[in-house]
Parts: structure tokens; C-alpha cells; sequence
């Protein structure tokens, strides 16, 4: 059974930061790219970052390129969001998301396993 669990919401000031994490098991992360997706409320989910370690590609949407970094360690089956600078606007519900195409893409379509999310909240 394939399981992914986000951690590390919470909520932050303007400005600050935080860390997600989203542990798999199931999965072998050679095997997947792992993206991270955001969802505000009464706005449709938007994907944010992804990684794939097997080709040593990341993709950032343009809203979060040079505040969010993310990572992968393969012996932990963890990837991580690094969320600096944060913004009101960066407020939703985060899921990670894995899918078997490898491919760096911010298409929800090709994702096959997610999590249940975990709660974002910037105070300005």
C-alpha cells in the first residue's frame, strides 16, 4: 500500500518560514517524482514544486521560485519544501503527490498517490 504523509503546516507570520515534509513508503523514490501542490480555499489546486531525483530535475512554479527550495533523501523516502519569505498568498492546504512518469510536472493529471494534506497559514 502506498502511503504519503505531509507534516510541518502550521501557522507563520509574513516573512517567516517553515519546512514540509511528506514521508512515502510503498513507493522507491528512483522509481517516482514526488511534487508538492497547494490548494486555497474556493480556488483549484495548483501544483508548486517538484523533484526527480532519477533525472536531477525540479521545477518551481513562478509564484514561489526563489522562496521555496525542495529536496529529496532517498534513504529516508522524504521530500522536503522549504518555505522561506512566506506571504498571505502562500496560504492553503499543501499536499505532496507522487507519480510513476519521473516526469518534473506540475500536472495534477499525472500524479497517481497523494496525501492528505497539511494546513498552511500566513498572517500578514
Amino acid at each position: 500500500e502506498v502511503q504519503l504523509v505531509e507534516s510541518g503546516g502550521g501557522l507563520v507570520q509574513a516573512g517567516g518560514s517553515l519546512r514540509l515534509s511528506c514521508a512515502a513508503s510503498g513507493i522507491t523514490f528512483d522509481d517516482y517524482a514526488i511534487g508538492w501542490f497547494r490548494q486555497a480555499p474556493g480556488q483549484e489546486r495548483e501544483g508548486v514544486s517538484c523533484i526527480s531525483s532519477n533525472v536531477g530535475r525540479t521545477y518551481y512554479a513562478d509564484s514561489v521560485k526563489g522562496r521555496f527550495t525542495i529536496s529529496s533523501d532517498n534513504a529516508m523516502n522524504t521530500v522536503y519544501l522549504q518555505m522561506n519569505n512566506l506571504k498571505p498568498e502562500d496560504t492553503a492546504v499543501y499536499y505532496c503527490a507522487a507519480t510513476g512518469s519521473r516526469l518534473v510536472t506540475a500536472d495534477l493529471r499525472e500524479y497517481d498517490y497523494w496525501g492528505q494534506g497539511t494546513q498552511v497559514i500566513v498572517s500578514s
